[in-house]
């Protein structure tokens, strides 16, 4: 069977900040507005790719997940970045859940969100054990899926770059991102302290000479010191999926078993609730 892996969140948040540039100053942020935005990007994208990958998984993050319980400055960074950008980012998420609870109810798709889990979470655990039976299509701008990869009949999919994701050498990307850390979920380099951002301080540099002969070793031959080590297993548990928890990945997949698409009949009672005209034109796309 295939399937297409929606990053629920990552996709609609992306999409959706691309319309407000364009929402004119006779519009108003909206329920009704935002509603309609994240309908139509998923229908855009269902149309797009359903004939290959017809199984629909709605991937979402859970309020609370188990990074931020290992890793206190994991995201920290995200809510200073929030409350700078002069949205009301309260409205935008409570809207959002409320979208994310309708299409559990009302598409023909699988919608996990399971708690301790993100979204990343729920497509790494699913592509593993998907991914040896079946095309795989990952839907996401998120480059941390590159490792994902390393499997069979896997694709990444960016709605943003609108177009296909393509990582030659999975192994050395997940090195390389171990070793580099990701700025944009608080992670520093392996080098570096655990608040190196937090506290805005700069990083331990690395160079790229040492860099192309690290991705290509085991830690334990370049890590000379146990802070180097220590370093290098934080950002290992945390980037690397083959380290999600055992009991993460069990709730997701007994999720993924029980969880069952609502009938596709409910799309059409539900557009009328929520006024969606257009969608009820469209209706064949999703």
């Amino acid at each position: 069977m295939n399937y297409m892996l929606i990053d629920l969140n990552q996709v609609l948040i992306s999409n959706l900040m691309q319309h407000l540039k364009m929402i004119t100053k006779e519009q108003t942020m909206s329920e009704d507005l935002i509603r309609h935005m994240c309908i139509n990007t998923i229908r855009s994208n269902v149309r797009q790719f359903r004939s290959k990958y017809p199984n629909i998984v709605l991937c979402c993050d859970s309020k609370h997940y188990w990074r931020r319980e290992a890793f206190a400055f994991y995201k920290s960074q995200r809510k200073h970045d929030r409350e700078a950008s002069g949205l009301d980012w309260g409205m935008i998420f409570d809207v959002l859940n409320r979208i994310r609870d309708e299409l559990r109810d009302n598409f023909p798709y699988k919608t996990l969100n399971i708690e301790g889990a993100e979204a990343d979470d729920v497509i790494a655990v699913l592509t593993a054990r998907l991914s040896a039976h079946g095309n795989i299509l990952i839907l996401s701008s998120d480059k941390d899926f590159g490792q994902l990869q390393k499997y069979p009949n896997v694709t990444q999919y960016s709605p943003i770059l609108k177009r296909f994701i393509k990582i030659d050498n999975p192994t050395q990307f997940i090195r390389e991102h171990i070793l580099k850390g990701d700025r944009g979920d608080g992670i520093p380099n392996f080098l570096s302290a655990d608040n190196t951002f937090a506290a805005g301080e700069r990083q331990k540099p690395i160079s790229s000479k040492k860099l192309q002969v690290w991705v290509t070793q085991d830690a334990n031959q370049f890590c000379t010191t146990d802070d180097m080590l220590r370093g290098y297993k934080r950002n290992q548990m945390l980037v690397d999926f083959d380290y999600i928890p055992n009991e993460i990945q069990s709730k997701i997949v007994s999720a993924f078993e029980e969880t069952k698409p609502a009938a596709k009949e409910k799309m059409l009672t539900y557009f009328i609730d929520k006024g969606l005209k257009v969608m009820i034109e469209s209706i064949n796309d999703f």
